[in-house]
C-alpha cells in the first residue's frame, strides 16, 4: 500500500462477528496484533470485545473500507463472502484464504468435483437438477440418500435425508442444483486440523474425534481415541494434500467419516471443508501449545507457525448448546465448584434453544475423567440438575 502505517504493529481485518472472531481477539491481544472486525451487530459476540468493530454486511463496501484501511491482511470467520467483497479489496491488501481457495468451502458441488479430480476419497456423489436425477442416484446407490444445498448450509442446515425422488422437490423448485451423496455407514467422525502460511509452511494438530447432536458438533476429543496411528496419519496427509493443492492459507479443517472399506478395514471419506478456525479445533486453546486462533493469525500474516503439540495426553471439549439459565454465566459458580479443572469459554450470546453459547475443555491424562469433568461443568452452565 502507498500510505505508511502509523504503527509497525500488525493489523488484521476480519469479516464476521461471531465467536470465532471473538476468540481470535484473545490471541491478537497476546501477540500485540490489532484486530478489526466487520460485525453483524456491535453488541454481538465479537463486537463486545473488539474495539474497532463497525457493523455491516460483507457487501457494505463503505464500512468494509474502515477496517481494511492500512491493514496488513483480510481474513474471515465464516465462508459466506460474496464475490464483490473480493473485488473491492483485492487490489488493496492480501486476502487469506484467497477467493479461488475459499470457493471449495463455499460450494459443496465445486468441492466434491475438485476433490474427485485429486483422487481424495469422498462419498459417492452427483449433481442433481431434477427429480429424475435424484431417482437415478437413489436407485444406483440405495435409498435413503443425503441431499445438500451446495451453498449456505451449516450445523446441519441445508442437509436432508431423502427416501424417494420427491424428497427434495421443494428445494428444486427454488432453483439451482443440489448435491446428492450416498449415505455412508460410518463408525465415527474425525477432523484433521492444520494451518498453512502463504510461503508454504504447514503444521497439523493431532486428529480429533467429533460427536454430533442434531447435526451440531457436541463433543470433540483429541487425539481421536478410536483411530489407529495409520489412519490418523492418513487423515493428516489428506488434509495436507488438500491445503497444498487448493492453495489454502490460514487454518483448514477437514471433516471426515471413518467407514468400513470393501476389505472390511476402516477407511476415511472427506465430508466437509472449513477454511477458518473451526469448532473441532476449540480444544487447542487450552490443550495445544499453539491454539488454532493464534495459528490462524500467524498464518495469514505469513509468520512462522507455532508448535501444535498437545500439552496433556487428552483434551475433551464439549459445546454448550442452549441453557435453562437466562444467561449461562449464571451457572459459573456452580460450574467452577463442580469442575475446578475445567476451562470455561462463554461467547456473550443471547440464549436460544440449541444455540452455541460457549464451550468447556478439560485436559488431563484420562479420557474418562476429562469427559466426566467437562460434562459436570457443562451441566451447571446449561442449568441441568442431573445427567441421565
Amino acid at each position: 500500500m502507498d500510505a505508511a502505517k502509523p504503527s509497525p504493529r500488525p493489523v488484521v481485518a476480519v469479516i464476521g462477528g461471531g465467536q470465532l472472531a471473538r476468540m481470535m481477539q484473545e490471541s491478537a491481544i497476546a501477540l500485540g496484533i490489532e484486530l478489526r472486525a466487520l460485525v453483524e451487530a456491535t453488541n454481538g459476540s465479537a463486537g463486545q470485545v473488539i474495539v474497532n468493530a463497525p457493523a455491516g454486511a460483507p457487501t457494505d463496501i463503505n464500512t468494509l473500507a474502515q477496517i481494511i484501511a492500512e491493514a496488513d491482511v483480510l481474513t474471515f470467520e465464516h465462508e459466506h463472502i460474496p464475490g464483490e467483497t473480493f473485488d473491492a479489496c483485492a487490489e488493496q491488501l492480501p486476502i487469506h484464504p484467497h477467493r479461488d481457495a475459499l470457493l471449495y468451502a463455499q460450494d459443496k458441488l465445486a468441492m466434491r468435483a475438485r476433490l474427485t479430480e485429486l483422487d481424495i476419497p469422498c462419498p459417492a456423489w452427483a449433481r442433481i437438477d431434477t427429480p429424475e436425477d435424484l431417482h437415478a442416484f437413489g436407485e444406483t446407490h440405495g435409498w435413503p440418500i443425503i441431499v445438500k444445498t451446495p451453498r449456505g448450509g451449516y450445523d446441519g442446515r441445508g442437509v436432508r435425508l431423502v427416501n424417494d425422488a420427491t424428497g427434495a422437490n421443494d428445494w428444486l423448485a427454488v432453483g439451482g442444483p443440489l448435491l446428492a451423496e450416498a449415505r455412508v455407514p460410518f463408525t465415527g467422525e474425525v477432523a484433521a486440523l492444520l494451518a498453512r502460511r502463504p510461503s508454504g509452511e504447514v503444521r497439523s494438530w493431532p486428529v480429533a474425534q467429533t460427536e454430533q447432536k442434531d447435526g451440531v458438533c457436541a463433543v470433540v476429543t483429541a487425539p481421536a481415541p478410536n483411530l489407529t496411528e495409520e489412519l490418523a496419519q492418513q487423515a493428516q496427509d489428506i488434509a495436507a494434500t488438500i491445503a497444498r493443492k487448493l492453495d489454502v492459507t490460514g487454518v483448514l479443517a477437514v471433516e471426515m467419516f471413518v467407514a468400513p472399506g470393501e476389505d472390511g478395514q476402516p477407511r476415511l471419506l472427506v465430508n466437509e471443508l472449513a477454511m477458518r478456525p473451526h469448532n473441532s479445533g476449540h480444544w487447542t486453546i487450552d490443550g495445544a501449545v499453539t491454539s488454532q486462533f493464534e495459528q490462524h493469525l500467524r498464518a495469514v500474516l505469513d509468520l512462522p507457525l507455532g508448535d501444535t503439540a498437545m500439552r496433556t495426553p487428552v483434551a475433551v471439549m464439549v459445546n454448550l448448546l442452549g441453557s435453562a439459565h437466562e444467561d449461562p454465566s449464571c451457572g459459573l459458580a456452580a460450574a467452577m465448584q463442580a469442575a475446578p479443572a475445567a476451562k470455561i469459554h462463554l461467547y456473550g450470546k443471547e440464549v436460544r434453544p440449541g444455540r452455541k453459547l460457549g464451550h468447556v475443555t478439560v485436559c488431563s491424562d484420562s479420557l474418562e475423567w476429562s469427559r466426566t469433568t467437562a460434562h459436570s461443568a457443562l451441566d451447571a452452565l446449561a442449568g441441568v440438575q442431573e445427567r441421565p
